[in-house]
């Protein structure tokens, strides 16, 4: 009778989690239509329309005469309102930066799911491509941004890949959290880091706190030991998951790459 109860508990689990993840993975802000960003810094506002029905929303801070351009990737909360601030970190170092968000992030629209997600990072890639040589882009992934700049990387010819707390795949994540459920069923979202990270031929560089609890340090550990010879693993002593750009180590490796 206990192993019943056990069985659909775990049964109830997997259903409510089958259907609820999105909510659980994602948390959007959401913006009105007609919100207007505000910055500093010369900026201007960006559609990608990468099929009928849908639109990715973009922000592009330019300079005059870049060295290159940082796609940037991020997490999976909040919207480009929130993390354009981190821009200056490339723009200062002369780069233009391109952040979007995905869908039902911000201003973007359509249905989510990884397969999507992945076509509608892949068109705003080759858009970009009309403006900018590859190898004068540069792909960052932050946290959940890391696997879908994997696959861009591995699909691609970017000068680097940088990837901030990545996940070996996201179902490691997962599990670590939920070991008594059937990850492989219930999860839709597997963003395969692991699988990606083989195919890239450019030089992949890997920031990660020590002490990250949400995407422990070890994933990256991981990741490094697929190709020792083409990925930099960079540790940031007593980092967590959402601090590293409070690290001087941080932005010392950031001027570093871009700089020089």
């Amino acid at each position: 009778m206990i192993l019943l109860y056990i069985f659909l508990a775990i049964l109830l689990l997997s259903v409510l989690g089958y259907f609820l993840q999105e909510k659980l993975i994602f948390k959007p802000e959401k913006l009105a239509a007609d919100f207007e960003f505000k910055y500093d810094s010369p900026f201007r506002e960006l559609f990608f329309h990468p099929e009928p029905g849908v639109s990715i929303n973009g922000l592009h801070f330019y300079r005059d005469k870049p060295e290159g351009l940082i796609l940037y990737l991020h997490g999976n909360s909040r919207s480009i309102k929130g993390w354009a601030k981190y821009a200056r970190d490339f723009y200062r170092y002369n780069y233009d930066v391109v952040l979007i968000d995905y869908r039902g992030f911000g201003k973007s629209t359509g249905k989510r799911s990884e397969k999507q997600l992945l076509s509608d990072i892949q068109f705003v890639y080759a858009e970009l491509t009309h403006q900018y040589p590859e190898h004068h882009i540069i792909v960052y992934g932050r946290s959940i941004g890391s696997g879908f700049a994997a696959k861009l990387a591995s699909d691609n010819r970017p000068r680097y890949l940088i990837l901030d707390a990545p996940y070996y795949s996201f179902k490691k994540v997962v599990e670590r959290f939920l070991p008594i459920l059937p990850v492989s069923v219930v999860l839709r979202y597997h963003l395969r880091t692991d699988k990606w990270i083989r195919h890239v031929n450019c030089h992949t560089y890997i920031l990660h706190g020590t002490r990250d609890w949400l995407i422990p340090i070890r994933h990256s550990e991981k990741l490094q030991a697929i190709n020792r010879s083409k990925i930099t693993l960079i540790r940031i002593e007593g980092g967590g998951h959402n601090n590293l750009p409070s690290y001087p180590e941080y932005h010392n490796f950031l001027r570093d790459i871009l700089k020089y």
